[in-house]
């Protein structure tokens, strides 16, 4: 992928803009579940439409520690365990609740991301709601894949600091080798005048 095609890594603000405002639309909890899994658990979207409820439970129905994505639910054999973001698990739950409403709910069966026509949605019907959302909130160059870039940058520029390596990012993507995971990186300008100055 050319790097100007590359969707855009998203800060702070803007996550936390996208965040606030897809919480002011029909299905808000919906939303914020599958704006999180993009940018705190670093899911493609259609990762995000596959994912079961039995993927992000444990044996007792609990909202579990982590993803158990299946390759399935991958890309190719990319299944991978993630370990669940701390807000993204609590807002698992409050989703969770809400799903053991409805009727006929199967929890080893049942989709995380549902319609209100249908039991599942799709990865189009993802990429289109990322579209639409990113478009209304000002933010140009977004596409479904900048939650997934800005989970990754964000992994890399912090993986050091808790003694890990760029190869924990490489399993947490799931990609197959770590030059993926590299072309995956944003580049920090600042930090690159730091390190030039220091030698």
């Amino acid at each position: 992928m050319a790097l100007s095609k590359q969707a855009k890594v998203l800060s702070k603000k803007q996550i936390d803009q996208l965040l606030w405002y897809v919480g002011t639309l029909r299905r808000p909890l919906r939303n914020e579940v599958i704006v999180m899994l993009s940018v705190r658990a670093g899911l493609r979207a259609k990762k995000i439409a596959s994912l079961t409820w039995s993927m992000v439970t444990d044996a007792d129905g609990n909202i579990s520690d982590s993803i158990h994505l299946t390759d399935k639910a991958s890309k190719g054999r990319s299944g991978r365990i993630i370990p669940l973001n701390m807000k993204l698990r609590q807002k698992l739950e409050d989703l969770l609740d809400e799903a053991k409403q409805t009727r006929k709910f199967d929890i080893a069966t049942a989709h995380v991301v549902t319609t209100e026509r249908a039991a599942k949605t799709s990865a189009q019907s993802i990429v289109n709601m990322f579209a639409s959302w990113y478009s209304d909130v000002g933010l140009i160059g977004c596409s479904s894949h900048s939650g997934r870039r800005t989970f990754i940058t964000n992994a890399a520029r912090n993986i050091s600091t808790v003694g890990g390596s760029l190869r924990d990012v490489q399993m947490l993507a799931g990609h197959s080798s770590l030059a993926v995971t590299q072309r995956y990186i944003d580049g920090d300008a600042a930090a690159q005048t730091l390190i030039v100055n220091m030698m």
